[in-house]
């Protein structure tokens, strides 16, 4: 999950894709970057950290250019360090520059083809680096010079592309001098749109992984890329598109619904908004089959992504709705965080209780989700502090119980708090006195009200089915070693030791 955009604009692009990118800034907290292109010039800034302390005025001043892309990053495999950044470049051909968003499950096969037939160096771990690789060798096969090179020539090299990479990715790509390139993977898995606006020098082009990001910056959505589609924005601004790919299997990602993506967003003609609000309709009707007679007294949201299901789900059962925990908006999404440790002090950082909601009631707790349960436990805990008398738990989404292995940093299956436990045990470890999961088809169904012709999401960090049909047990077993809370703290560790040596 990370959070990228590009703009073809007719004047400077700098505060457009930074204001963008803080749009942006919940798809990852751990960098960001920015490059823009000035003639045939590239200007980059990009580091560790959110995108207000990363990028500062001295470094808008010079990103210079009507054109650039941007990236905000979350780690998938554990790794925070700085080398990891994007966007990466490559100066052949034409001078290469990408920002990706997903997870490549083939990537050290290829990146062992690409060092060892295809002559290219790669100087990271990134399957990002790999991506913007595979491109730029595509790309010099057309053997064309930078004044020759056509829209079709650049859609030929997406669609070989297509055939070698295996995952969920969209990306926007740089072509210095010449344009910015959006795709997505055949199966549509992970969010890119594209937009415009009219000014009064011309009109300009945005494509961004959420429609949010338009929204703010005052761009008009024109649609979502399709599943293996590429749209190129030539730098003079005309748009050019194609489908580059023969086997498309339309199938986003249920995740960006639960949790990933912003209320305010549409994904592939679905509000996520409303689909949130049917996740706690659905999850209403559960509830009251199940416990018919329930004496809850007031349903209250573990902010922020479930006070939509949660007001919704209150509603429903004509039960009080309360804001009973205050955010501390300068803590990072927890999910998001490494290590255990760092993200068990973190919950009670960001939220605290009002007891007055809690005190001497039984309380139906309301969360999007629960990976590890670290959040949930701490929280079930902090309410029983607070005075009440029962906790009870309702989830907007079933339980996790297997690895997501396009772009989401699920953690080691056995730090699934679900994994290999039944829904009373869940609610046992975590401390509640009774848990309730959406059902898998009901959480299908909420998304799919928005938009009918989509038959089939990912849902594979709930059903264990990945949509590509080619994830092995040893894939699963070596991103199990890259994923692990041991491993993240220990990459945390040596990054916070380098930058100690730094002196920063």
């Amino acid at each position: 999950m990370c959070g990228i955009i590009g703009i073809v604009a007719k004047s400077a692009v700098n505060q457009a894709i930074y204001d963008g990118l803080t749009v942006l800034q919940h798809r990852g907290q751990d960098a960001a970057g920015v490059v823009t292109c000035d003639d045939r010039n590239l200007y980059l800034r990009k580091d560790n950290g959110l995108v207000r302390d990363v990028i500062k005025t001295r470094h808008m001043l010079n990103l210079k250019g009507n054109m650039g892309i941007g990236h905000v990053r979350y780690p998938t495999a554990g790794c925070a360090s700085s080398a990891e950044a994007q966007p990466f470049y490559v100066n052949s051909p034409y001078g290469v520059t990408l920002a990706h968003n997903g997870n490549l499950i083939n990537a050290e096969s290829l990146k062992e083809d690409l060092m060892r037939e295809e002559l290219r160096h790669l100087n990271t771990n990134s399957d990002s680096e790999v991506l913007l690789n595979i491109l730029a060798n595509e790309l010099n096969k057309s053997g064309k010079s930078r004044d020759k090179l056509q829209p079709n020539d650049i859609f030929q090299a997406v669609k070989h592309l297509h055939k070698r990479c295996k995952g969920g990715y969209s990306a926007v790509v740089m072509i210095t001098g010449i344009g910015i390139l959006g795709f997505r993977d055949p199966n549509g898995i992970r969010p890119i749109v594209f937009g415009d606006r009219k000014t009064d020098i011309g009109t300009e082009f945005i494509i961004a992984s959420e429609s949010v990001a338009l929204d703010v910056l005052d761009f008009q959505l024109i649609r979502d890329i399709e599943p293996g589609e590429a749209v190129f924005i030539s730098v003079e601004g005309e748009v050019f598109t194609q489908q580059c790919s023969d086997n498309i299997n339309h199938s986003p990602c249920i995740f960006e619904y639960v949790y990933l993506a912003r209320p305010d967003s549409i994904i592939d003609g679905i509000s996520v908004y409303k689909a949130r609000i049917s996740m706690g309709q659905t999850l209403a009707k559960k509830i009251l089959k199940l416990f018919p007679t329930h004496d809850i007294d007031v349903v209250i949201p573990i902010p922020d992504s479930s006070r939509t299901a949660a007001l919704s789900l209150a509603n429903d059962l004509g039960i009080k709705y309360r804001e009973g925990f205050v955010k501390n908006r300068y803590i990072p999404r927890t999910f998001i965080m490494p290590g255990q440790n760092i993200r068990k002090k973190s919950v009670r950082q960001k939220l605290n209780a009002i007891n007055l909601e809690f005190k001497n009631k039984n309380v139906l707790l309301v969360d999007d989700s629960i990976v590890r349960g670290t959040t949930s436990r701490e929280i079930v805990q902090m309410a029983r502090e607070a005075g009440a008398k029962r906790v009870y738990v309702a989830s907007a989404a079933p339980p996790v119980r297997h690895p997501n292995v396009y772009g989401i940093d699920m953690p080691s299956v056995n730090e699934l708090i679900a994994y290999n436990k039944s829904v009373e045990e869940v609610a046992e470890t975590i401390g509640a006195d009774w848990l309730v999961y959406q059902d898998i088809e009901d959480l299908i169904a909420s998304a799919q009200k928005g938009n009918e012709t989509i038959r089939k999401f990912d849902a594979s960090c709930f059903t264990g089915e990945y949509i590509t049909g080619d994830v092995s047990e040893d894939y699963l077993a070596r991103i199990e070693s890259l994923r692990n809370d041991s491993a993240k703290e220990i990459t945390y560790i040596d990054e916070g030791l380098t930058d100690l040596i730094k002196g920063q």
